[in-house]
Formats: C-alpha cells, sequence, structure tokens
C-alpha cells in the first residue's frame, strides 16, 4: 500500500508521518506536493497539521489548499482513502462528516501521553487493530474538541464511525481521561464507507 503525505505552505508534523507510515507501518510513501494534482499511484493520502490554519485569516486562506486547490480537489474527485489530523479536521468536516471541531479553547496545553481505545476495526487504518484495544499515543494540544448534537451522535454510533475514544489505561471511557472535552469521548471518527477518517483531537498524533 502506497501513502502520500499532503504538504502545503504552514503544514508541520508531515515529517512525523512520513517517519510512522516509512518505519513503523513499514509501507512506501511519497511527499506529496499541495499543487499537485495526480493521485494514481497513490492508495492512500495523510493531511497532517498546520499552524498557520489558527488565525481567521489564514484559515479562510486554507480552505482552498485542504479542500479546492490542486490535491485537495483530486481528493474530494476522486475519494482516496484519507486521514486528517489536527486544523484540518475542522475543514473535512463541514464537506465530509457530521458535527464540527469546536475552535474555543478548553484547557490548558497538553504534551503528553494518553489513551484511546479502538472502537472499530472495520476501517482501513484500524483493520489490523481489535476493537476495544487500548493504545497509548502522545499529544501536544492546545485547544479545540468534537462537538455534535444527539441525532449526530446517535447516527455515528448506528453508523460504526467513532474510531477512537479517550480512555485510561484500563480501557474505561471517562471524563477525567478526555484531554479536550470532546463529546462522548470520541478522539476519531471516519466517514459513510470508512474510507477517510479524522482525528478529532487538535494536534494529536495518530
Amino acid at each position: 500500500m502506497k501513502f502520500g503525505i499532503i504538504v502545503f505552505p504552514g503544514s508541520n508534523c508531515d515529517h512525523d508521518a512520513y517517519h510512522v507510515i516509512s518505519k513503523q507501518v513499514g509501507q512506501p510513501v511519497d511527499f506529496i506536493w499541495h499543487r499537485d494534482t495526480n493521485l494514481s499511484s497513490y492508495d492512500a493520502v495523510i493531511y497532517s497539521r498546520g499552524f498557520f490554519l489558527w488565525r481567521l485569516p489564514a484559515r479562510r486562506r486554507a480552505c482552498p489548499l485542504l479542500a479546492g486547490d490542486g490535491v485537495g480537489k483530486e481528493v474530494c474527485r476522486v475519494r482516496e482513502i484519507c486521514a486528517g489530523i489536527c486544523t484540518v479536521f475542522r475543514f473535512f468536516a463541514k464537506r465530509v462528516f457530521a458535527g464540527r471541531f469546536d475552535p474555543e479553547p478548553r484547557s490548558p496545553f497538553h504534551c503528553e501521553h494518553i489513551h484511546v481505545r479502538v472502537e472499530t476495526s472495520d476501517t482501513p487504518f484500524t483493520n489490523e487493530m481489535q476493537a476495544g484495544s487500548v493504545r497509548r499515543i502522545p499529544i501536544a494540544h492546545a485547544e479545540g474538541n468534537y462537538v455534535c448534537d444527539d441525532e449526530t451522535l446517535d447516527q455515528l454510533r448506528r453508523d460504526d464511525r467513532i474510531v477512537f475514544r479517550y480512555c485510561d489505561a484500563t480501557g474505561d471511557v471517562t471524563s477525567a481521561a478526555n484531554p479536550n472535552g470532546s463529546r462522548d469521548n470520541i478522539a476519531g471518527i471516519c466517514d459513510t464507507d470508512a474510507t477517510c477518517w479524522l482525528d478529532a483531537a487538535s494536534r494529536a498524533r495518530l
């Protein structure tokens, strides 16, 4: 399986994603400049985070980069398997996903290891994981969380689209284990056909 890491002005931790795919996952991976449009040789693409997205004017400029410019437009057209991390969530959530990413500060900056529980193995990113298993991951988190109304949450549960939940080391989903106040401790969701996955925690490195 060949991966592509999207690189755009101000993107951050794209080299981290490259390292994980190449060294930890052991799959071929390339960097893809955001103006490139040919994705024919890639099975999956990953958008990493970007500090330039934090300020409102920059967020407006970022929308074309993520969804309508170059590779972003191609991703939306062909619906390649795609993962979006961090601030990319708030843009893709409006186009593909239910709910939204709340940019309001919820907690002090967190730079630590936390735990997430795998909620489903029925996605391209978790099909070798066991549902209910616990993963210890690092986060660098300052603001934002996933929010949705009751109807959306019920739909996510029915469709098995909640991929990860924040939990403690034993797998219990508790408010104390939630670093950002995300609804229902949600740490990751996928779209209806499980080909596109998003991290609900701002700047979490999954």
